[in-house]
């Protein structure tokens, strides 16, 4: 299992790039999760190269999505914005880009949900010629009003069955689903759909509930079943941890690595 660990650069924002590769090369980590603001921070090219030269694999690239607009311009740059996304999955190696929908627009909430479908489906041909899958992030319902309007597993999947099996599928983030009565009916309809596993706990009570996640054992989430259900599923790819914890990045990025590694193995089995 420890194999499988993928470490979210968002874990360890304290960390450029360049430090995130150098420690997870140290600690025999075989893949991250990457940001756009992380990558852009260095330059996509030099990026690139470094994450090459490393040897590690990138799991996924954060994010694109954000899709209802309350202006014609608004779409605009969105559609522009995740077709650069999906060039910067493809430069780096990215086979995943992660998409978070977006929260409400001023037309409402059915509106918005289906601004989010209109998005991906605009989205996927151009994802699908470059060889990138698109994973829809279900979060919190907590989130919808401003981050996204898809809150639940079986929302995403009815959305990701309007398109391509081998192109969009589902993001499944312990932190976000972990309360749903539905959610192993769902893992299991998801299957091969899945095409990303995040994991984080869910403290109580939340100190923030955006950055306020915890390490894994720290929280109520049982982490044993939730992944013997996405293993189960089929699901066999990396499992990124991506915590956002202003205690966790207050720490050298040294010893938030280790921590992260000592928990996964400890809760993540």
């Amino acid at each position: 299992m420890s194999d499988r660990l993928s470490i979210n650069h968002y874990s360890i924002r304290q960390w450029r790039l360049p430090e995130l590769v150098e420690g997870c090369q140290k600690n025999g980590i075989k893949s991250i999760g990457v940001w756009r603001d992380k990558i852009n921070a260095v330059g996509l090219e030099k990026a690139r190269q470094l994450l090459q030269e490393s040897g590690i694999a990138v799991s996924s690239l954060c994010r694109g999505g954000f899709f209802p607009y309350s202006s014609d311009q608004e779409r605009t740059n969105t559609i522009a914005d995740n077709q650069r996304a999906v060039d910067e999955a493809a430069a780096l190696g990215s086979p995943l880009l992660v998409l978070v929908c977006g929260g409400m627009a001023s037309a409402g909430l059915d509106c918005s949900r289906e601004m989010v479908r209109e998005g991906i489906a605009g989205l996927t041909p151009y994802a699908q010629a470059r060889g990138v899958k698109l994973g829809i992030e279900p979060l919190h319902p907590m989130f919808i009003a401003n981050r996204s309007v898809i809150a639940t597993l079986e929302q995403a999947n009815a959305l990701a069955d309007h398109f391509p099996a081998d192109t969009v599928g589902v993001v499944i983030d312990a932190y976000h689903v972990w309360w749903d009565p539905n959610l192993y009916r769902e893992i299991a309809r998801a299957g091969s759909r899945i095409f990303a596993v995040h994991v984080s706990d869910w403290l109580v009570p939340p100190p923030d509930f955006l950055n306020g996640r915890g390490l894994m054992g720290d929280g109520c989430i049982e982490f044993g079943k939730f992944i013997t259900a996405v293993n189960g599923a089929g699901y066999k790819g990396p499992i990124e941890v991506e915590i956002f914890n202003e205690q966790l990045w207050s720490l050298p990025g040294d010893e938030a690595l280790s921590l992260i590694k000592k928990r996964f193995a400890e809760f993540v089995h």
